[in-house]
């Protein structure tokens, strides 16, 4: 419709969002941000999934081992129960979208670690639910780690040194958002201008905020959205104006 009309549209088109943690990150702050900002209890339906967890090697195994206690503790249930921390995917589409590239990813060689627990009820059983998966040890050019899920399931990925982890979230062919952990200002000013993302931040994994621009980079689209700049840029136009009154 926009190219029938020639109309200015803003497209977002979705990310691969990569969560760098360095070797001096706090670990349980970093840890919870990663369950924060991979969206688990919305399983995983989130542009901004932090679906590339990018972890110093020195760290990796404790990062791993709390991460899977924290998303063991969580309550897969009833969306519409208070006590539910995880609820169900949209759709029976997507629901097997997500299975497919859980099989993909241990085809691949990788090691799948699902947690938490899918609902026993028998009333809930027809419930398009998806245990939340971690996967380790995957080659580089895994779908799991090159294309968006849109589902429970990221992966960790180990690195040696900061050039090694830039590079690493940079290999994507999408750049919505990004995030840094790290306690060395110095090191958090460099990533965040290095960082091939239109929504960066340092040391916490929020959602979008209202007055913040929002929107990629790459093939994570076109634009902006969520501020006055955007309104203003989308809903007005630039002329240009010369005149001579000689």
């Amino acid at each position: 419709m926009a190219a029938d009309k020639i109309v200015p549209v803003a497209l977002e088109l979705g990310g691969k969002s990569p969560m760098v943690v360095m070797g001096d990150a706090d670990l349980k702050r970093a840890v919870a941000g990663a369950i924060a900002g991979m969206r688990f209890t919305r399983q995983g339906q989130s542009c901004t999934a932090a679906s590339r967890i990018i972890v110093h090697r020195s760290l990796i195994d404790e990062f791993l081992a709390e991460m899977k206690a924290a998303v063991n503790a969580m309550v897969m249930g009833d969306p519409l129960d208070e006590a539910t921390d995880i609820g169900t995917i949209i759709s029976k589409q997507q629901f097997e979208k997500v299975k497919a590239y859980i099989k993909r990813g241990e085809a691949d060689g990788g090691v799948a670690h699902s947690l938490s627990q899918v609902p026993t009820d028998p009333k809930l059983g027809e419930g398009y639910y998806v245990q939340p998966v971690i996967f380790t040890d995957l080659p580089s050019d895994s779908p799991v780690i090159t294309e968006e899920i849109f589902g429970p399931v990221t992966a960790l990925i180990p690195f040696d040194d900061y050039e090694e982890a830039v590079e690493i979230a940079n290999s994507s062919e999408y750049g919505l958002g990004a995030t840094i952990w790290t306690k060395d200002l110095k090191t958090a000013m460099n990533a965040v201008h290095r960082l091939e993302a239109g929504f960066v931040q340092v040391n916490q994994n929020l959602v979008v905020l209202p007055g913040l621009s929002y929107g990629g980079f790459k093939k994570s689209g076109i634009g902006k959205e969520a501020s006055l700049e955007a309104m203003l840029d989308h809903f007005t136009h630039k002329k240009t104006i010369i005149i001579n009154m000689t």
